[in-house]
């Protein structure tokens, strides 16, 4: 039997067989996402074989996506709060608004991760990281850092390089874990969030000149 994300404006049938498990995982995710790191969560579409469930068949981001007829779940929400708002759009992914709490560094996952190990040898305070399915390392760095970046790079000396490496600012949502993301496969964390850092993630300056490095020697 199959289940459906949306209401009696967008309804697909996704997947068999894991309503259940779809409600319980996320709803629990959302809950800590917001009662625990303070984090506003939407309900977003999902993809199977290429077609998202949000029903159009021109869709420019499938399974990437705020449902459009979804409200969001803001933070503080508890359990029985999210799962009632959840509730409405049985198997929905888990998305982040970007540009509270938070803005992202992102690029390539093998960069992230040596990145990663280099940044946390050198005692630098870090945020969330999260892995995405189509091979993306994405940082949580202090908002601001998509409208600062082009001159934060410019004063570091990056700004003519060719850098595999992008923010993602306000109006943008990322995917959260256990969430598929595009029907490619679930995000995953390499650095989960911490009560310390949760709610008050490093300035971008501080990550951006090692991930700029390690961009810049990937493509080497």
């Amino acid at each position: 039997m199959g289940f459906t994300i949306g209401s009696s404006r967008g309804i697909r049938e996704i997947r068999s067989g894991s309503r259940r498990r779809g409600r319980t995982t996320e709803c629990t995710a959302v809950a800590e996402y917001t009662g625990l790191w303070g984090w506003d969560a939407v309900p977003g579409a999902r993809a199977a074989a290429g077609v998202c469930s949000c029903g159009d068949r021109r869709c420019g981001a499938p399974g990437a996506h705020p449902l459009a007829f979804a409200g969001e779940v803001h933070a503080g929400a508890t359990l029985d709060e999210v799962s009632r708002a959840w509730g409405e759009f049985p198997g929905a992914s888990v998305l982040l608004p970007v540009g509270r709490a938070f803005d992202v560094l992102d690029v390539a996952e093998p960069a992230g991760r040596r990145a990663l190990v280099r940044l946390e040898r050198m005692g630098l305070p870090l945020g969330p990281v999260t892995a995405t399915p189509d091979g993306r390392a994405q940082f949580f760095v202090a908002p601001g850092a998509a409208e600062e970046l082009p001159q934060l790079l410019y004063r570091m000396g990056w700004d003519d390089a060719d850098l595999d490496l992008r923010a993602l600012g306000r109006g943008a949502h990322l995917t959260a874990p256990p969430s598929d993301h595009g029907g490619l496969g679930p995000v995953s964390w390499l650095r989960p969030p911490a009560l310390e850092t949760a709610g008050r993630p490093p300035e971008a300056r501080l990550l951006l000149g090692t991930l700029a490095y390690i961009c810049h020697r990937s493509t080497l």
